[in-house]
């Protein structure tokens, strides 16, 4: 959970209270009172009218904190692992541009389509899907919208961008809602709780829980080479992510499978041979390292994955990764 959610609970917990009891509705009937709970009912996330202003808002004040390079502008409206990824980058700007970002360009999201699942309690979320003008020609956004109560607005956690072929068709029902599919559910060739520790584990020693590609066997491969590379020892920690606003989220699809977003942690350490300093990348990497650069490096990243998980069994395809350096440490 974020420090910014953290506060906002402590100032809305008085307004909880009403909101509980606006939620509550009394039904009489011929034998008395029965409680229906809004928190309990299955409903729609939100509306589809809600849906596009809430992408809306975010493509503004993502617009305003880009050009500013200031991360105050789009806080509300980012969380999880996308505050992360998104802050450290506006931060990193900010410092070396404090007048702005010169080169920024405005991000349009047309084509919009919005998926949304019926659903009981918090957090309700939904997914919009668009075509941007930034990421590739073609390239469809992802972003899954949460909220945990009536009195917040809503916020992308994820951002996901994929090539438009690769968006799954989603199972809906017949006025148009989709299903959610639950952390824990066994019907899936992984549980979506598990594809965090099993992609982190996956990184590290290989097997045959998620399919070739460019961000599982690939990446591993790529790894692979830069640790050969002579005059500076590169080693790797991958690490779950799970819990508060970085836990998994899953869509069924027409399949019978799931469309599932979730969060891993890495860490890249760099280390220099004797008599040698190890290079800073470039001057974004500086902003966000504490310490003095010497012998070792340590980059931290956070990254979000969209990820097709089968029902019954075979192995999980990874659509798309986003990832972000969100500090480092140098000695």
């Amino acid at each position: 959970m974020t420090r910014e959610r953290s506060r906002r609970r402590l100032r809305r917990r008085d307004r909880n209270a009403l909101i509980a009891v606006s939620l509550t509705a009394m039904a009489l009937t011929a034998s008395g009172c029965v409680v229906v709970h809004g928190e309990r009912e299955v409903l729609p996330a939100t509306t589809r009218a809600e849906a596009a202003k809430a992408l809306t808002q975010f493509t503004d004040a993502y617009n305003k904190a880009d050009k500013a390079y200031d991360r105050s502008l789009d806080e509300d409206h980012v969380t999880g692992a996308l505050a992360d990824i998104d802050g450290a980058r506006l931060k990193a700007g900010h410092a070396n541009s404090p007048s702005g970002n010169a080169n920024h360009t405005q991000l349009t999201l047309t084509d919009a389509k919005f998926t949304i699942p019926k659903k009981a309690g918090w957090p309700r979320w939904f997914v919009a899907d668009a075509k941007g003008n930034i990421g590739g020609a073609g390239a469809r956004w992802l972003l899954v919208f949460t909220r945990d109560d009536l009195g917040e607005p809503w916020q992308v956690a994820y951002l996901t961008l994929v090539a438009a072929g690769d968006v799954p068709e989603f199972k809906k029902d017949k006025d148009g809602w989709a299903e959610a599919v639950a952390a824990d559910s066994t019907q899936l060739a992984v549980r979506p709780a598990d594809l965090s520790k099993g992609y982190a584990t996956y990184l590290k020693s290989g097997g045959n829980t998620f399919a070739d590609g460019r961000n599982t066997s690939g990446w591993r491969s790529d790894r692979a080479k830069e640790a050969k590379k002579p005059g500076l020892v590169r080693q790797f920690i991958d690490q779950p992510l799970t819990h508060g606003d970085y836990a998994p989220l899953a869509l069924r699809t027409a399949d019978g499978g799931a469309l599932v977003f979730f969060t891993t942690h890495h860490y890249e350490k760099r280390t220099a041979a004797p008599g040698t300093t190890v290079p800073i990348p470039n001057k974004d990497v500086q902003a966000l390292t504490k310490g003095e650069v010497k012998q070792s490096l340590t980059l931290e990243f956070i990254s979000n994955e969209a990820a097709l998980d089968p029902a019954g069994s075979g192995p999980v395809s990874v659509l798309g990764r986003l990832q972000g350096l969100t500090a480092a440490q140098g000695e």
